[in-house]
């Protein structure tokens, strides 16, 4: 009994200093902790405001306090995170970046290949390959704004920031703006104003022509092609302030190249093409006969290109052996479609002509020609300096004197004519 009148009479000054006007100070603390708990039975939630929490005044915990402010500047600092990876998902989509790099990929190396005998400049290279990623980026969000309506109707593109409703119209419009004006002006301040024109007109030209003209008619193939060439011919004038008869030669690769690179994706799908309203070859090609002929025409017509290349002093004898057999590679894949006309076949068409790109550039830069390393072979052959800057110079009168056009004119392209001036 002794024990139970103790805890009570414990207990009871415990409540009277809790609730007197003037508590004993021996007991302040212990007092202050049970209205503590008392006031707190449960931990606040997080959305819970902090000044809720200092209500209690001097009977607030100080600690429990600055944890809610930390918990609440988490949640913010997380919602902006999360936010800014949407928007970076979204105009990552946007931009087809993988397509992006692949244009930034052509042009770079056509820099590279425009620097001729001199050193390579890193920074000029990177202002070069920033500005078209930023051009590219624009073009492709354009690309998407005008074809929200047609992107909805398609499997492959319904899930699109746009379509989709993960991103309003006019962000995705300021966006493209500002990616655009900032690529032009980088080129223009950077590099020189032959490159910034040629972006600026491949932006228009992707844009304002091509991408209507995908509902109107299947010339639109052809269009992109060319939309597709520029990029190394602008990463050329970017280097060297110039557009030459060599500067040609990717370009051309390129425009070939693409023809048979679409025509196999627009046979893999052709059923989504229908669906949203563009206006394909393969739609009016069931058999895929037709297109199979287009794409292997385009093979052969880069066979060629190799020989060109080498003689105009570009790169070496390697390069026409390696480009040759590049084509005759991709080449069989369309004969192989063109025989069997199969989906399996216009896909291993389509994958060989993901592989000859990149092996065709890196073959160019591999086996691009230095006049430092012509010198030697010159001087080996008992000639002298003199004599070798007269082998240069008539070599390069020979060069000019020669178009492109008369190189196509020989076979496998007899039906091309020779111009007047070209003389064997």
């Amino acid at each position: 009994m002794w024990r139970r009148s103790a805890v009570s009479r414990f207990s009871s000054r415990i409540s009277l200093s809790s609730s007197s006007s003037s508590p004993n100070p021996r007991l302040i603390p212990w007092s202050r902790e049970l209205c503590a708990v008392n006031t707190f039975p449960q931990p606040p939630l997080s959305s819970e405001p902090t000044a809720k929490l200092a209500i209690s005044g001097a009977g607030s915990d100080p600690n429990r306090v600055l944890s809610s402010s930390a918990v609440a500047a988490t949640s913010r600092i997380a919602a902006a995170a999360g936010l800014g990876q949407h928007y970076g998902r979204c105009y990552w989509e946007l931009s087809k970046a993988r397509l992006s790099m692949l244009v930034v990929a052509t042009s770079g190396t056509g820099y590279i290949l425009g620097t001729g005998n001199g050193a390579v400049d890193l920074a000029g290279l990177c202002y070069t390959c920033a500005g078209t990623m930023m051009i590219a980026a624009s073009a492709n969000s354009l690309n998407q704004i005008f074809e929200i309506s047609n992107d909805a109707k398609m499997k492959r593109t319904m899930r699109r920031p746009l379509p989709s409703g993960r991103m309003s119209v006019p962000h995705a419009v300021a966006w493209a703006t500002i990616a655009g004006a900032s690529g032009a002006c980088l080129l223009a301040t950077k590099t020189n104003m032959m490159a910034a024109g040629l972006a600026s007109a491949n932006l228009v030209l992707y844009a304002f022509v091509y991408t209507p003209l995908k509902q109107l008619h299947p010339v639109n193939t052809w269009v992109g092609a060319v939309v597709g060439a520029i990029p190394p011919l602008l990463g050329w004038a970017a280097a060297s302030g110039e557009i030459s008869y060599n500067s040609m030669i990717l370009p051309a690769a390129l425009y070939f190249w693409q023809i048979p690179h679409f025509m196999a994706l627009a046979h893999l799908c052709r059923d989504d093409y229908a669906a949203g309203g563009y206006k394909m070859l393969s739609l009016f090609d069931p058999s895929g006969k037709r297109i199979a002929a287009v794409a292997l025409r385009n093979c052969f017509y880069m066979v060629p290109l190799g020989f060109i290349a080498y003689d105009w002093g570009l790169t070496s004898s390697w390069f026409c052996l390696e480009s040759t057999l590049l084509t005759m590679a991709i080449a069989a894949t369309a004969f192989s479609f063109y025989r069997h006309g199969t989906m399996e076949k216009a896909r291993k068409m389509f994958h060989a002509s993901l592989l000859f790109l990149p092996v065709f550039m890196s073959g160019l830069l591999i086996h691009r020609v230095y006049d430092e390393d012509k010198q030697p072979l010159l001087e080996a052959a008992g000639l002298s300096n003199s004599a070798s800057s007269e082998v240069k110079t008539q070599r390069r009168k020979k060069r000019a004197a020669q178009a492109p056009v008369a190189y196509a004119s020989a076979a496998p392209f007899p039906f091309l004519p020779a111009p007047s001036f070209y003389s064997p």
